[in-house]
């Protein structure tokens, strides 16, 4: 019996070649906390697969990782695994994100914590930021308008005026998702006009 689980352990040991989706995907699991985990399908998130891994721990995995394009894809149509969808924006060259997949990407989040992490991890940083929010805020989807509101936030002090009236209707449209985050951020351009 100790000798077959010997062999298993060296066999197992050899085992070095893992493409870049079973490395992350391994690393998630290693790191992954039950509590948080259990936290988070108690307060209804949408995710099968959770692990419970916090967001230092994706941007240590996606550091190690490096940029990859098809990775950062791969990951992000896992819509069934949190980690997955968090981790791809940290992984994604901000070079090949263009105007139309940054939409697609804000029409697939399932839940306000992708939104933002994608809008702080990557979008924000792409040149063509400001009519991304333009084009996410007169979309039909809550999320992808609650995704032009956050990039906005992003994006503060400089385009935020520009998109005062398209905050304003949110507001009035009484959301549940973006209501909130609208006036906080109607509140925060009124004090940048003030100074």
């Amino acid at each position: 019996m100790q000798r077959v689980f010997c062999t298993f352990a060296t066999n197992f040991s050899d085992m070095t070649e893992f493409n870049q989706m079973q490395k992350i995907k391994r690393n998630l699991f290693a790191m992954r906390n039950g509590i948080v985990a259990d936290t988070l399908r108690k307060a209804g998130s949408p995710f099968p697969i959770i692990f419970g891994v916090n967001l230092p721990q994706l941007d240590e995995i996606a550091a190690a990782t490096g940029k990859n394009e098809q990775l950062a894809c791969e990951l992000f149509n896992d819509c069934r695994c949190r980690e997955s969808m968090l981790i791809a924006p940290m992984l994604m060259p901000i070079e090949n994100m263009s105007k139309d997949m940054a939409l697609e990407w804000l029409e697939k989040c399932k839940t306000a914590e992708v939104t933002d992490v994608l809008c702080h991890k990557l979008l924000r940083k792409l040149p063509d930021a400001s009519e991304i929010v333009k084009k996410a805020l007169g979309a039909d989807a809550d999320m992808v308008r609650y995704g032009g509101i956050r990039l906005l936030w992003n994006l503060l002090p400089s385009p935020a005026k520009d998109f005062k009236k398209e905050i304003q209707k949110e507001v009035e449209r009484n959301c549940p998702l973006t209501r909130r985050v609208a006036e906080a951020l109607l509140e925060e351009i009124d004090f940048l006009e003030s100074i």
